[in-house]
Order: structure tokens, then C-alpha cells, then sequence
């Protein structure tokens, strides 16, 4: 995919774009476009280090902000040129509307007193003649978003997009599952509603592009592929570039927004807080009313890319395991994001432990390669029964379940989503840091360690840690901690067997089975 390159400012350099977001799906993909095309970039996270193992990190700068604290923006903006707005509040529950109004508010003063020369905002793309009120609550507080940047001071382009179809995004993965998982499927009435989706390549090149328009240029602009069809059309062609034998799909028109939300939350690794939003956007039409976006980024020789491309392109990145980033690389709304504390007291309350270690028969590379492969498809080394049904009842109560699986099958980097669990800290070779995401009450975390002792045996080190919120807290410690010599204990031995195994086979060995 070639790219706009990076226009020269009159001292000569090239333009620093401020990129929030970009720990997220849309923002990980641009930053390295950006640095491709000859920007500089300054990456905006909440927390830096979750970019301390993406491949670009080196090449860019990484500062630490929050879109909804002014000071820090104020300090990220500074010597910026172009800054992209690429965060909001989807499935963050009730005040998500509030939460967003005043970040676009904070980003267009900041940008403004810092002499921003342009802003970039991908929104959702609004369907025609519908009035506001009646919009989804999500595309509602998109559009108002577009409108507070618009009218920042700055020259702001509005990047209005449907669906994203692209390895890893959440339009993607909600599409992929309820096709290739239901054969038969009895559908909500949206699946007959008209969409335009578009390619994340084309979503990046027209981001890119973006920075380099005229001054004067201050307006929305709907960006989409060449393809406009129904859902139920998008089932179909899915099934058949994947190869898949036609849908049956029966529409009925009794499935509320809540009911779609939790029937798509079952059946896709996408939560219901999720897809609540994106189930609702698709109530109304949503195709794309000009394409003037072209005269500034002109289309590929061959156009933009279809449908039937999209669809090939992500599952290729998919069964070669080259996805860059997935839609679960932002945290979920609400979970605990603060890292473990090194008081192991952990002042002003209980922190529950269980701790394992063993002598594993195999070399310390053996043991991480089993640690680092864990969880997704490899499963959890214990008692599959039990953390099914953990995932079945995240789920139930609107978590993540275990079904967001691994970005990679081998690899895992700081800020990755693992199930139910979010990698905290990696330090290869030595320690993997889980932190829970699943609802509970009170916060998690799972460790897994390998070292050597004094005798020179390989020891697998397992530390579950629990900090409970209250009295619910003590009393979820004490309902499953007669099951953790079954679901630990199980786990401690049966990666120690897989290690031993992966060693005297040389390859790497899944970890679905157990002892117990």
C-alpha cells in the first residue's frame, strides 16, 4: 500500500503529528504509516509502557496523557503540527457522552493554544435524514465530537467511516464469528440494513493523507469502500471467501438492541459492552453521500479496496498470525489498569496469594516458550471445564469471556490482550505478569516465572494474587479456593509436563490437555 509521503515545513523538516490512541486499533496502525511516509510522531498513551514492545516504538515519541487531562495534553501538543484524535468512550457505560464531549473540548483548546496547524478525527458515518435524536448513542456522541473539533479554531478534517474490515477490528471479528460459527442463524432485523464498510488500508491512507491538506480545508469528509450491501450480504460473501458452505439467516424483528448486544456478546469474542454500540449504529442506513475526500487523496490506480479484497487480506493476516494490533488492545472500559504494587502488603488492605513453584525437567528456554504460548488456542494447562465455565459467566454478566484469545500464537508484548487476562509485564526468558480483566470483585493478578536454583534445576515459579473489594471480595477468595489445588495445581504440573515435552520434541506443544 503506498502512502501520501510527509510534506517539508519551510525549515525544512517534516511535520510532527501528535497520534492518541495509539495503544488502540485504528492509532497502532497509523503511527508506523506515519513514520513510513516521513512523519515525525509523538505517540500519546495513558500508559507508555504498554508501547514498550510495538515495533516502531523506537522511531517514535512516546509521552504519557490523557485526552480528558488538559495539563497533559498542553505538554504533548507542543512543537506539533498535525495531532490525530482517534480515542472515545464506546462501551464505557453510562456518562460515555459526557466523558467525550469534554475530551474533544480539552483537545481543540489545547491544539488551538499550541498552534496546531490541523486536526484528524475518524468518526462514525451518520445515516442521511435521520435526526440526531434518533441516532445511536455512540454515533450520536460521534458526530458531536466531530462538531466540537470542527468548531476548535482549528482546521480540523472529519474522516466519517461505517465498518472496518481489517484483521483484528471489531467490526471484523463480530462479522467473522457469527458467520463462521452459525451456519444457521436467526438474525436481528439489521442485517438487512444497506452499509458501506471500508478497508483499514484505505482508513490509514486517508489518515495519512489527511495532514497535508490546505489550511482552508475545515470540514467532514465520509470515507468508504467501493461496496454497499446489507449485513446479511456481508455473511454471505463472507462465507464464501472463506470457503464456507452459504448461511441460512432468518431476520426476525423481536430482538431488541440489549437482546443483539448479548446474543452477539455469546457467540463473537466481542463483548456485549462493545457490541451494544455497534449493533446500534447499524439500525440506519449508513452508506457514504459524497466521496470528495479523493480530490485531496486521490484513490490507487486500481481504487479502493472491495469488499471481497478486505475480506481475503484480514484472513491471510490471520492464518499467517501477522496482525498488528486487535480491537481488545484498548483496555476495557472499567478494568484496573494501575500495575501490581511492589509492597507485597499492599498498605490499606488484604492481598490474597497462592504460590506454587516446581522442578521442571527441561531447560529454561523449553519452560518460557510454554509460558509465553499460553491461553487462546493452547488453552490454560488445567481443568478446561472450569475455566470454560469461568469465561461462560464472564460473559454472562457483560466481561470479556476467554473468546478475545491471542493477537500472535507465539508472542506476547506488554499491553496484550490474553482472554480474559491483559499482559502487564513480559520479561523474556523470566516473567509473565496477567493482570484480570473478568469481572470480580476486587483485582487480580496471575504470575509466571522461571529461574534456576541453587542446584541448577530449572523451577517454574506461579504466583495467583488477589486484592479483594470489600466483603463480595473475601467471600469469592474463599468460594474458589477449594478448587485451587485442582485449577493451580493442575497448571504447575501440566506445564511442567508440557515443557518437557516441548523439549524432547523440539516444537511447541498445545496445552489443552490436563492431568486432572
Amino acid at each position: 500500500m503506498k502512502l501520501p509521503g510527509a510534506p517539508v515545513l519551510p525549515d525544512g523538516s517534516a511535520p510532527r503529528c501528535l497520534v492518541t490512541g495509539a495503544t488502540g486499533y485504528i492509532g497502532g496502525r497509523l503511527v508506523p504509516a506515519l513514520l513510513d511516509s516521513g512523519h515525525r510522531v509523538r505517540a500519546l498513551a495513558r500508559v507508555p509502557r504498554k508501547l514498550r514492545d510495538y515495533p516502531w516504538v523506537d522511531r517514535a515519541e512516546v509521552v504519557r496523557g490523557d485526552v480528558t487531562d488538559a495539563a497533559s495534553l498542553a505538554e504533548a501538543m507542543r512543537g506539533v503540527d498535525v495531532a490525530y484524535y482517534l480515542v472515545h468512550a464506546l462501551g464505557s457505560g453510562a456518562g460515555f457522552e459526557e466523558t467525550d464531549r469534554t475530551a474533544a473540548e480539552n483537545f481543540g483548546e489545547q491544539a488551538r493554544a499550541a498552534g496546531v496547524r490541523r486536526i484528524v478525527y475518524l468518526g462514525g458515518l451518520t445515516p442521511a435524514g435521520v435526526p440526531e435524536e434518533d441516532l445511536s448513542p455512540h454515533l450520536r456522541s460521534r458526530a458531536e465530537v466531530g462538531r466540537i473539533l470542527l468548531d476548535s479554531g482549528v482546521p480540523t478534517a472529519v474522516l466519517r467511516a461505517a465498518i472496518v474490515i481489517g484483521s483484528g477490528s471489531a467490526s471484523f471479528e463480530m462479522l467473522r464469528y457469527l458467520t463462521e460459527r452459525l451456519p444457521l442463524m436467526i438474525t436481528p432485523s439489521w442485517v438487512r440494513t444497506r452499509i458501506q464498510p471500508v478497508a483499514v488500508r484505505d482508513v490509514v491512507r486517508y489518515l495519512v493523507g489527511s495532514a497535508s491538506l490546505p489550511e482552508e480545508v475545515n470540514r467532514a469528509f465520509d470515507i468508504g469502500g467501493p461496496d454497499v450491501m446489507t449485513y446479511r450480504d456481508m455473511m454471505q460473501r463472507y462465507a464464501r471467501v472463506a470457503g464456507l458452505r452459504r448461511r441460512m439467516i432468518l431476520p426476525v424483528p423481536v430482538l431488541t438492541p440489549t437482546l443483539s448486544s448479548r446474543w452477539v456478546g455469546l457467540v463473537t469474542p466481542v463483548p456485549s459492552s462493545i457490541a451494544r454500540p455497534l449493533t446500534e449504529s447499524l439500525r440506519h442506513e449508513v452508506v457514504c453521500r459524497e466521496h470528495d475526500i479523493k480530490e485531496y487523496v486521490p484513490d490507487p490506480p486500481d481504487g479502493a479496496i472491495g469488499f471481497d479484497r478486505a475480506l481475503g487480506l484480514a484472513l491471510k493476516r490471520i492464518h499467517e498470525a501477522r496482525v498488528d494490533t486487535r480491537w481488545s488492545n484498548a483496555s476495557v472500559p472499567g478494568a484496573p489498569s494501575d500495575p501490581l504494587p511492589t509492597d507485597p502488603d499492599w498498605a490499606g488492605g488484604s492481598l490474597y496469594r497462592d504460590d506454587r513453584e516446581l522442578a521442571v525437567p527441561a531447560g529454561p528456554e523449553a519452560l518460557w516458550r510454554v509460558i509465553e504460548g499460553i491461553g487462546g488456542e493452547n488453552g490454560w494447562y488445567s481443568f478446561p471445564p472450569a475455566w470454560a465455565a469461568r469465561g461462560w459467566l464472564d460473559r454472562i454478566v457483560g466481561g470479556v469471556g476467554l473468546r478475545r484469545g491471542r493477537r500472535d500464537a507465539q508472542r506476547l508484548r506488554v499491553g496484550d490482550s490474553l482472554d480474559f487476562w491483559r499482559v502487564e509485564e513480559i520479561v523474556p526468558g523470566e516473567l509473565l505478569r496477567l493482570r484480570a480483566e473478568m469481572r470480580l470483585p476486587g483485582l487480580a493478578w496471575l504470575e509466571l516465572t522461571v529461574h534456576r536454583d541453587e542446584r541448577g534445576r530449572t523451577v517454574y515459579g506461579q504466583r495467583a494474587l488477589f486484592h479483594p473489594r470489600g466483603l463480595p471480595g473475601h467471600a469469592y477468595w474463599w468460594a474458589v479456593w477449594p478448587f485451587h489445588s485442582v485449577v493451580f495445581g493442575g497448571m504447575a504440573r501440566n506445564i511442567s509436563q508440557a515443557a518437557a515435552a516441548e523439549e524432547k520434541a523440539g516444537e511447541p506443544v498445545a496445552g489443552r490437555g490436563t492431568d486432572n
